[in-house]
């Protein structure tokens, strides 16, 4: 494969992007070749001459190739970038999106100092490890029902400097779980089953499919965690949880039936409600 300029390659791949449905064609092909070529995008913006060798347009071809069959970008390169950090994504865990960031937001503004923190299904712990970077005397414990997906969140804790500071539990939901939490928060599966084979191909061809499946109606994992919850939230303590669009409604029932109040939703960047959070009742914490 000889050498040819980054300009030309890139505008190449872009095209055939574009031709296979990849919606961002200009900016995967970007993010792709300065993977890599190891280039910056000043590098490339400034000298579209220059010329990528063999080596690195092989490795853009291929990663061109798997874009095409639409493996998002992030599992391409093995990571994602959320809140101001860099995470490790495989194969194992939910490839975390810019939404879920309206959590951290929610959860930030609640949590208080020394604060115990629960994250249930972890996944990649971009949650969990978000939250205790920003509060460097906060403390956790992540759990998850895939040993798989806990070795990566437990990597990327130690990676990003707070793995002192959370432990892992490997189970369902609070079958693992002891002691109080100040704050519980989790990213459940909110996908009714039977919409999974409607999904996007990025997303049902490579998220984990337990990681989307919330059983028939969607909203099976919030009822586990509001029946579950009582027994390990502090008093005036938080649950805070993603939901899928159209569902606030039904998760804010579900949670009412268990004497959680309400507090607060939370809209993404798109104005969709994208978190919940909730407080036990007053009559529940007399």
């Amino acid at each position: 494969m000889q050498p040819r300029p980054a300009g030309l390659l890139l505008q190449e791949a872009r095209k055939r992007l574009a031709a296979a449905g990849c919606e961002s064609a200009a900016l995967d092909a970007r993010l792709l070749l300065q993977a890599a070529a190891g280039l910056t995008h000043e590098a490339i913006l400034m000298a579209p001459e220059r010329m990528i060798a063999a080596k690195p347009r092989a490795v853009f071809e291929d990663f061109i190739i798997r874009r095409m069959a639409h493996e998002p970008v992030s599992r391409i390169l093995g990571c994602r970038d959320f809140y101001g950090r860099v995470f490790r994504v495989t194969p194992d865990v939910l490839d975390p999106r810019p939404d879920t960031e309206t959590l951290i937001e929610a959860a930030l503004a609640v949590v208080k100092p020394g604060a115990r923190i629960l994250d249930l299904g972890t996944g990649s712990g971009a949650i969990i490890v978000t939250l205790l970077a920003e509060r460097p005397d906060a403390t956790g414990l992540a759990t998850d029902l895939s040993d798989a997906a806990l070795a990566v969140a437990r990597q990327n804790a130690e990676a990003l400097g707070v793995g002192n500071r959370l432990v892992f539990a490997s189970g369902s939901w609070f079958a693992p779980v002891s002691g109080m939490f100040d704050l519980i928060v989790s990213n459940p599966p909110y996908i009714p089953a039977g919409d999974i084979a409607g999904l996007d191909r990025d997303v049902k061809d490579f998220d984990p499919p337990g990681a989307l499946d919330g059983g028939p109606d969607g909203l099976q994992p919030y009822r586990v965690i509001a029946e579950g919850a009582g027994p390990f939230l502090s008093p005036g303590g938080w649950i805070m949880v993603e939901i899928g669009a159209g569902q606030a409604d039904d998760v804010a029932g579900i949670f009412a039936a268990q004497d959680f109040s309400l507090k607060g939703k939370h809209h993404d960047l798109g104005g969709h409600v994208r978190c919940l959070s909730f407080q036990q009742a007053a009559s529940t914490r007399l």
